[in-house]
């Protein structure tokens, strides 16, 4: 999708063969080059319009490189289409190592232009040079140089170095093509990947951010499609990154000014990319679900839509109702199933192991899973310790089983260490409490019976602690769990995990699971006992994985996520309440991407083909480090130099005749080089 400039035809080097320093260029060893790029490419001497010559600017440099261009192009040359003569350093004066790859870009430039730029300060050819009869003709003014179908455009570009290199290099005009259109109708593309913007540090990204929100306030109807496309594939990803989550371009130069300024903006992610170690997909338990969660991915993502009719499948054997439906929020829905555990458990998980499945299809792969209570039946089936039909079977019986004891039992967040907690509970007045949740150091979660923990509740929040209580109805991982237990082992005794492809650590033990201990019995303590998050979480932390992406309807974990990872580390979510669509996982991609997890932006966007947008180039943030003159005359003699009539530095330093020849042999400061008045750099002239 790259637009190409030019097209490098052929090129070739050689070497005097003498080295004194700095030599004498060779007019023999100059044709030979520039005969060997023409063969390399080719063509006949002809076929060249126009020659960026290397132009040392002297009065012995300059005729030995027009006699070898005279050489090679002269006698075949009609009188009505000479060989067009310039340099670069006419404009620029010696541009050293960069001479010849400057000329390429001149060159470049001018097939794009279609026009041949005037050769500065070539008024007045050098009378040492004989041009009758050579074919050369300096470019004294502009020329136009259209594309044409009966002539294919040509350039050559000579650099010669020091010590007797020699180069040169034939351009040529791209190939002609019809401008790519998009494959599709840009508006009807929703979601759009994010517009990508990035530096070498904070103030380059916010620099090339006003020059993109710039660009496209005056761009106004340009394929915004293209612009993302362009800034995702088409430029480098420096470190410091940000994303910008917009529908357009309007929405874009207003996020884009946001960011060049500094405020904050909804749509804008800024982070700085480095390490952050490896990916764990993270499936909470209940609490995550909202009306509709499904329904935009179901009409957005092929891959989401296959993985909940996979879901619906496999939960269809042991339940009444639509799984389909529930998700999508169908006006006929009956109300009360959305307060039915035994419809809320297996809804969030078909959520969690379709969201796992387009994470995947982003590319966003997990080196380990873990799951809160019941969000290890969606973990197990990612890790692939259990099928589909397995998980589906273990979250329809333990919430249809879950359903018999609603209304029995309560929850409650308690905002302290979990140590102070289970010493409190020994009083006598809290017997009936567990510890049902450990999700950090100093976050724990009790149940038990709805009185107990009303009264818990209370009592804590008389002496300042924040306590409330969770949205639910029974008493998860407690006592008030007993009652099923036998009967869930014995639905589940024949289940039959597998060993697994992807690691799986237990919320249950705090470690690393074999896939052969998730039977029957591991799902009723997964029902019973504590929940330790916190355990599961410093195991992760300590064998490298700080990228913690929450694959839920909603984020539920992301305190004792980041608590947990801290600084260092990143934490996602997929959804959000009334924000379910592909626009949402995206933004959260881009989230990912600005604090440096790997992402394929050319497998995000998919196989339609966008034209290369005109995005602006790198915002550099240039330094100067040379020192100012407190006192600047301008007069070139109160620095001990004599004027050399330089048109920008105005000085040159004067050399004495037995210096001058020492140096070059027969330099002369006095003489005009073949560009007549043209001036070149430096204090001091000479060849090459």
């Amino acid at each position: 999708g790259d637009e190409i400039l030019a097209l490098i035809r052929g090129s070739a080097v050689n070497q005097d063969g003498r080295s004194q320093g700095l030599t004498a260029p060779n007019g023999p060893s100059q044709q030979r080059v520039i005969r060997a790029a023409l063969s390399a490419s080719g063509v006949s001497p002809d076929e060249i319009d126009v020659v960026e010559a290397h132009g040392t600017g002297t009065s012995l440099g300059d005729p030995i490189e027009a006699g070898a261009l005279a050489a090679v192009f002269g006698p075949t040359r009609r009188e009505d289409r000479p060989l067009w003569l310039g340099s670069s350093k006419s404009n620029l004066g010696h541009t050293q190592a960069a001479a010849g790859v400057l000329g390429v870009m001149k060159m470049v430039l001018a097939l794009k232009h279609e026009v041949l730029p005037k050769t500065l300060h070539a008024e007045h050819p050098s009378s040492q040079i004989e041009w009758e009869g050579s074919g050369l003709s300096l470019l004294q003014e502009a020329r136009a140089w259209p594309r044409e179908a009966s002539h294919v455009r040509r350039a050559g570009v000579s650099s010669f170095g020091i010590s007797g290199t020699n180069a040169h290099v034939v351009i040529e005009e791209a190939p002609a093509r019809a401008h790519a259109v998009s494959t599709v109708d840009a508006s009807s593309l929703s979601p759009m990947i994010p517009l990508l913007v990035s530096g070498r540090d904070e103030a380059a990204l916010r620099a090339q951010a006003g020059r993109y929100g710039e660009w496209l306030s005056q761009h106004p109807d340009v394929d915004f499609s293209s612009v993302v496309a362009t800034a995702a594939l088409h430029r480098t990803q420096f470190a410091s990154r940000a994303a910008v989550s917009v529908r357009d371009a309007t929405e874009a130069v207003e996020a884009l000014r946001a960011l060049a300024e500094s405020r904050p903006h909804a749509a804008v992610s800024v982070g700085e990319a480095r390490d952050r170690g490896r990916v764990v997909f993270v499936f909470p338990g209940q609490g995550s679900q909202w009306p509709s969660m499904g329904r935009a991915l179901l009409a957005e993502s092929a891959v989401f839509a296959q993985a909940i009719a996979a879901c619906e499948t496999a939960l269809s054997k042991y339940t009444d109702w639509s799984l389909t439906s529930v998700l999508r929020g169908d006006e006929d829905l009956d109300p009360s199933l959305l307060e039915r555990v035994d419809v809320i458990q297996p809804s969030l998980f078909a959520m969690n192991v379709a969201l796992a499945a387009v994470w995947r299809s982003l590319g966003l792969v997990p080196s380990a899973v873990v799951g809160h209570s019941q969000g290890e039946i969606a973990a197990a089936v990612v890790a692939g310790i259990l099928s589909l039909e397995d998980g589906a079977r273990v979250v329809a019986l333990r919430s249809q089983l879950l359903r018999g004891l609603s209304g029995r039992g309560a929850m409650a967040v308690t905002e302290l260490a979990a140590s102070i907690v289970e010493e409190r509970l020994k009083a006598p007045e809290w017997s009936g409490l567990s510890v049902a949740v450990v999700n950090t150091p100093g976050s724990t979660v009790v149940s038990g019976p709805t009185e107990a923990v009303e009264r818990w509740v209370g009592h804590l929040g008389k002496e300042g602690v924040f306590c409330r209580q969770v949205n639910v109805d029974y008493a998860s991982h407690s006592a008030e769990m007993d009652p099923i237990l036998p009967e869930l082992e014995g639905l589940l005794s024949d289940l039959a995990p597998q060993p697994g492809q992807v690691a799986m650590i237990s919320t249950v033990t705090g470690t690393r699971c074999e896939g052969s201990s998730l039977n029957g019995a591991y799902w009723c303590r997964n029902l019973r006992q504590t929940v330790r998050l916190d355990l599961a979480l410093t195991e992760l932390i300590g064998s490298g994985h700080g990228v913690f992406v929450e694959a839920s309807a909603h984020p539920v974990l992301a305190m004792p996520l980041s608590a947990a990872s801290g600084e260092h580390g990143v934490v996602v979510g997929s959804l959000r309440r009334d924000g379910g669509g592909m626009s949402e996982l995206l933004r959260n991609l881009g989230a990912l991407h600005v604090h440096g997890v790997a992402v394929d932006w050319a497998k995000v966007s998919g196989s339609t083909k966008y034209p290369v947008a005109s995005l602006p180039t790198y915002a550099f943030q240039r330094q100067r480090y040379w020192l100012e003159a407190e006192k600047a005359s301008g007069d070139a003699a109160t620095m001990g130099l004599s004027d050399a009539s330089h048109p920008l530095l105005g000085a040159a330093t004067p050399l004495a005749e037995s210096d001058a020849f020492l140096l070059t042999g027969r330099l002369s400061l006095s003489e005009a080089g073949w560009l007549g008045d043209h001036k070149v750099f430096g204090t001091v002239l000479l060849p090459g």
